[in-house]
């Protein structure tokens, strides 16, 4: 047994120290936060895990750099008419060419673009809408969020593709700005609904409440307590609005409604249908775009999935989990 041995103190008191003892263990701080880096790589990781969200993310990726990549790997112009009318597939053709003379794969590959401007902007717009709407509605009480209650629940009635033509029909010819704007203004209010039942949900949790009687104006409890709870929520909804405003632009295109001078995959579905492609045997006029608006809404659908693991651990495969 060892001999304690008696040191002097600074103070001018005695303690007593065992000898050979190490020095106390320091007080332990509080330890940090991860980085936010780490805690994005961390998520990602968790939606490449999923085989779906991998296969999409795949598809996702290819049609980003065919649009990317347009001018360089399109053989022609996509408005360039001066080949053979209504060819059928060849070497120098291999989709064939319009009724006008244009080369279908080099409008194939051009209209990626407007499919995934439309997409990204469009369901962009739409999420940052629910997003205000939702955690307002969702946080403050008494008649501003009866009135907002009134406004989402008529968007959530009305059918949205009748709106969506009498709209585009009233402002036909705007451009694509037009196309955005109608997509956006009818699909806001489904991600609303479910934003705001999230923040309903957190209002009476602790750290919330903490928050409020700290003194936390109720804008930075919304936007720092409220929100960040919600990021695999809000993405999802984001993917969500993607893939809807795709399929919508796409429609509203087949239909006319929109800029038919633009080439993009509803326009040429237009066009192909004004020029009876079927009738012709033409049928890879209709089945190219059609066929490249059902894989990019599919894969944004299927990144989906792994969204989706990001809140609910139970939907999460392999090392992701």
């Amino acid at each position: 047994m060892t001999t304690p041995t008696t040191l002097p103190d600074p103070g001018g008191s005695e303690s007593e120290h065992p000898a050979g003892a190490p020095d106390a263990a320091p007080p332990d701080l509080p330890t940090a936060a991860p980085p936010r880096w780490r805690v994005v790589t961390r998520g990602a990781g968790t939606v490449w895990a999923n085989r779906k969200a991998r296969l999409g993310l795949l598809v996702l990726a290819f049609f980003v750099l065919v649009a990317v990549l347009a001018p360089l790997i399109a053989p022609y112009g996509p408005t360039a008419n001066d080949f053979a009318r209504g060819a059928g597939p060849s070497a120098a053709h291999p989709f064939g060419t319009t009724a006008a003379g244009e080369d279908v794969l080099s409008q194939v590959i051009f209209g990626a673009r407007i499919s995934l401007l439309v997409g990204f902007v469009a369901g962009a717009l739409s999420t940052l809408v629910a997003v205000l709407v939702g955690l307002s509605w969702g946080y403050v009480r008494g008649p501003l969020a009866e009135v907002v209650n009134f406004v989402t629940n008529l968007f959530l009635v009305i059918p949205g593709l009748p709106l969506m033509i009498v709209i585009a029909a009233y402002l036909q010819n705007s451009g694509l700005g037009m196309i955005i704007f109608v997509v956006v203004l009818t699909g806001w209010a489904w991600g609303a609904r479910v934003l705001r039942s999230q923040t309903q949900s957190l209002r009476g949790r602790d750290f919330v409440t903490a928050a409020q009687f700290s003194g936390e104006r109720s804008w930075r409890v919304v936007f720092r307590e409220v929100l960040p709870n919600m990021t695999s929520i809000i993405a999802s909804s984001f993917f969500g609005a993607a893939t809807a405003a795709i399929i919508a632009e796409s429609g509203l295109s087949f239909l006319g409604l929109g800029d038919t001078t633009q080439v993009s995959w509803g326009t040429m579905l237009f066009w192909a249908q004004n020029s009876n492609a079927l009738l012709t045997g033409q049928w890879v006029l209709l089945l190219a775009p059609g066929l490249c608006i059902a894989l990019l809404a599919t894969s944004l659908s299927l990144v989906n999935f792994g969204v989706d693991g990001l809140s609910n651990p139970r939907l999460r495969e392999g090392s992701g989990r």
